[in-house]
C-alpha cells in the first residue's frame, strides 16, 4: 500500500473525490478510526445512493425518505461496500465531514483528528464476510501510514445522537481480523481489571 498526499493506492480501491471536506488543523495527530455505517434507504443496498450523497449528487425525487437527508453536505474518507468493494472520497490528509458533534478522551470535533469508514449496513442485519476482510485489511494499511491508536464507533464518540455502526458489528472478530489490542477497542471490551475509572 503506497499514499501520495492521503489518497491510498490499493488493488480495487477506487477514488472518487468529495467536495465535502476542508482543512485538518495544523496541529496533531490522526489517532482515531471510527465506524459508521449507512443505507439509503435505510436497509436498501447495492443501488450507489451512499455515493451520491457523499457527491453532493442525490436525486432527493427518487424515494421519500430521501426528503430526511436534503441539503445535508457529509462525507466518509471511505465507504466498504456489501461486496467488499472499497471507495475513498477524502484524502486522509484532509478533514472529512463524518463525526458531526462528538468527543473522545476530553477532545472535541473527532473530525479533526480522525479518519472515517461507513460499512454499507444497518445497525440490526451482520455485516458481510466480505466487509470484515476489506475493513481488516484497510486498517492495517491505514496503520502502516498514521498513528492510529484507538478505533471507535460514531456512538462510542456521539453517543447522544448515534447508534451505529450497531450491536451487528462484530467488534471481536474485527479486531483479531485487523490486529488491534484489545485495549484500543472501545472500553467495554477491555479486561475488567484493565479499566481506569
Amino acid at each position: 500500500m503506497s499514499a501520495q498526499h492521503g489518497w491510498l493506492e490499493m488493488t480495487g480501491l477506487k477514488r472518487l473525490p468529495s467536495p465535502n471536506f476542508d482543512q485538518r488543523p495544523s496541529a496533531g495527530l490522526i489517532d482515531l478510526l471510527v465506524i459508521h455505517n449507512i443505507s439509503l434507504p435505510p436497509g436498501q443496498y447495492g443501488q450507489g445512493y451512499a455515493t451520491d450523497l457523499f457527491l453532493n449528487r442525490l436525486n432527493i425525487a427518487l424515494h421519500p425518505w430521501f426528503e430526511h437527508v436534503r441539503g445535508l453536505r457529509v462525507s466518509p474518507h471511505f465507504l466498504i461496500e456489501r461486496d467488499g468493494t472499497m471507495t475513498q472520497f477524502v484524502s486522509c490528509q484532509d478533514r472529512a465531514w463524518h463525526a458531526g458533534v462528538s468527543h473522545f478522551l476530553g477532545r472535541e470535533r473527532c473530525n479533526d483528528f480522525s479518519i472515517g469508514v461507513e460499512l454499507e449496513g444497518t445497525d440490526h442485519e451482520p455485516f458481510t464476510e466480505a466487509q470484515y476482510s476489506a475493513l481488516a485489511i484497510l486498517s492495517q494499511s491505514l496503520r502502516k501510514r498514521y498513528p492510529l491508536a484507538h478505533v471507535r464507533g460514531h456512538s462510542d464518540i456521539a453517543p447522544e445522537r448515534k447508534t451505529d455502526p450497531g450491536p451487528c458489528f462484530d467488534w471481536l472478530r474485527y479486531a483479531k481480523e485487523a490486529g488491534w489490542q484489545l485495549h484500543e477497542l472501545p472500553t467495554r471490551f477491555e479486561p475488567q481489571n484493565s479499566r481506569k475509572d
